[in-house]
């Protein structure tokens, strides 16, 4: 039975971007249900699948799992050799905690600087909480790079559950013109430009839903 993975808008949704890029990344087919966000109907359509009422869902059969991160770790241990997570046991350790800090985290970023991946030019007020935690997820980066990504242009080398839990982080700065430099603009060059973001972007400028909540920061 093929997989199924119900997710928000590509273009506005965050946590279902993380989501579709692990489960992508196994490569197994699965069936993709979108359900645009804020527009009457949409929660009791997304009611149908998740018992949260929120977005992403991952149905397995009888299995259902309803959260980001609990989806990327379901899928590490159903898919174990596409190396969702590091193989090496500190690298893994240090992926599970950097992705947990961005499941948990950066709050004034998420908050000020929202989802938008057709965007681009657009600015917003950014307070010292917001830059700090820019400082915060670049020195992440350059740290995990440093350490472990000898072996290809992610943070671990190879494409990881990291990497999918801050790449709407990339779309993010690019969003907003976050300045990078050294070795996390070149990580946020590589995850931006990899094929599987190539074709959420596409998408993403294809939807024909706007919510005006989150296009903030237009030039008038």
């Amino acid at each position: 039975m093929a997989l199924t993975l119900v997710i928000g808008n590509k273009n506005y949704s965050s946590w279902s971007l993380r989501a579709w890029l692990a489960l992508n990344h196994t490569g197994t087919p699965f069936e993709e249900v979108v359900v645009p966000l804020y527009e009457p109907g949409s929660t009791a359509a997304i009611t149908r699948y998740s018992p949260s009422g929120k977005v992403p869902v991952l149905r397995d059969g009888d299995v259902t799992v309803w959260e980001s991160l609990a989806i990327c770790e379901y899928l590490a241990e159903k898919f174990p050799d596409k190396g969702l997570w590091p193989r090496d046991g500190a690298a893994r350790a240090v992926a599970r905690a950097i992705s947990n800090e961005m499941h948990a985290g950066f709050r004034a970023l998420r908050d000020t600087m929202v989802m938008n991946i057709r965007a681009k030019g657009r600015k917003v007020e950014m307070g010292d909480a917001v830059t700090g935690e820019i400082q915060r997820i670049a020195d992440i980066w350059a740290a995990a790079r440093a350490k472990f990504g000898a072996g290809g242009p992610f943070l671990f080398g190879t494409f990881t559950i990291a990497d999918a839990m801050y790449a709407p982080v990339v779309t993010r700065f690019h969003t907003y013109g976050v300045a990078l430099e050294g070795e996390a603009k070149t990580y946020a060059d590589a995850v931006w430009d990899m094929p599987p973001m190539q074709a959420v972007r596409k998408a993403a400028a294809a939807e024909p839903w706007v919510i005006e909540r989150f296009e903030r920061g237009r030039l008038n």
